[in-house]
């Protein structure tokens, strides 16, 4: 893989819905920021490459931001299993106040119901990364997404990559310069 490939990595907008809860795939994207995605859309490079993951407030944000996007399934969020669509609450106190508190204590290895955990995340995003071709590649995706390439890109362990905050509508920058990774920003 002795290529370059430029990453420009936008967390989508915001999730156009209630806070606290483990958003479905299908939850809608809030677009009204007009600033920000013109100031956003001005920083992107013209005629990259641009991805997705197969969830509707990606492609709403890549819409949005005029870009033309083929979905990606290795660029997904984690997938949460049966916690998908539920609040954290709802979940705590399912499983009880001590059960939840042990999950989240190792978050980037411990698996939902049904779901991956954060270190299965990272390796289909590695995946999806091998089979980028070199050049510009704008990728519209989720926080979870982001803290997985930077994982790559650092060599982090899960758990040292869930500090990363990712916040909505911003964009993160990462090189492959060929096997070497380079980190030029992160939430800009």
């Amino acid at each position: 893989m002795d290529r370059e490939t430029y990453l420009w990595l936008i967390r989508h907008a915001p999730v156009d819905g209630p806070r606290g809860v483990i958003h479905a795939p299908d939850a809608p994207a809030d677009l009204d920021d007009a600033a920000t995605f013109a100031a956003l859309q001005a920083r992107l490079p013209s005629g990259a490459r641009t991805i997705c993951s197969p969830v509707r407030r990606t492609r709403e944000t890549a819409a949005r931001l005029g870009l033309t996007a083929t979905e990606d399934d290795a660029f997904r969020e984690q997938d949460f299993g049966t916690w998908t669509g539920r609040r954290h609450s709802e979940i705590e106190q399912e499983l009880g106040a001590e059960a939840y508190r042990v999950f989240w204590q190792s978050p980037g290895i411990n698996r939902p119901p049904g779901g991956e955990s954060f270190a299965d995340q990272i390796a289909r995003a590695r995946t999806g990364l091998a089979r980028l071709p070199a050049g510009d590649a704008v990728l519209v995706v989720h926080s979870g997404t982001i803290r997985a390439i930077l994982a790559i890109a650092l060599e982090l362990a899960p758990e040292h990559a869930l500090r990363f905050v990712i916040d909505p509508l911003s964009l993160t920058r990462v090189d492959r310069l060929g096997k070497a990774w380079r980190v030029v920003a992160v939430n800009g």
